[in-house]
């Protein structure tokens, strides 16, 4: 069963509250790493421990939520082992997962409806690497 670690911002709080709901009734393991409330604060805090969780195996996916979604996925991939794929649509959600191994989604709460955000967790966290030779060589390139 995967582990999850997830966070946002202020401007995703709502939307993290909506897939935190989501991944309950899928009976998926999360952890919250944060922020409690839609006010301000600093986005790259909360990147870093969703990250950590991944990087250091605590979690096998994370999930970061912020206004857009660019914020969170700029502060994530400046991680060497982090892969963030910021997604919008259920296309790319696959794809990121097959082609890219993903391990960490961002989405913007201002930008996507709840629906289709749990869709794409869906998607994100169903989703195998296809572990095709071209997209392992390409991978192994970003390092």
């Amino acid at each position: 069963m995967l582990r999850i670690a997830i966070a946002s911002d202020g401007a995703g709080y709502e939307l993290k509250m909506k897939i935190i709901e989501h991944l309950k009734e899928r009976g998926t393991e999360f952890t919250d790493y944060g922020y409690d409330s839609d006010g301000s604060c600093d986005y790259p805090d909360y990147a870093e421990k969703v990250c950590e969780a991944v990087i250091s195996g605590e979690a096998d996916r994370g999930i970061l939520i912020c206004g857009t979604g660019i914020g969170m996925s700029m502060a994530a991939n400046r991680h060497k082992e982090i892969r963030a794929a910021l997604v919008h649509d259920c296309f790319s959600a696959k794809a990121t997962r097959e082609h890219n191994d993903a391990n960490v989604l961002c989405m913007g709460g201002r930008v996507i409806g709840s629906e289709l955000a749990k869709m794409i967790t869906d998607l994100f966290l169903d989703t195998p690497f296809s572990e095709a030779e071209r997209h392992v060589r390409r991978i192994n390139m970003f390092s």
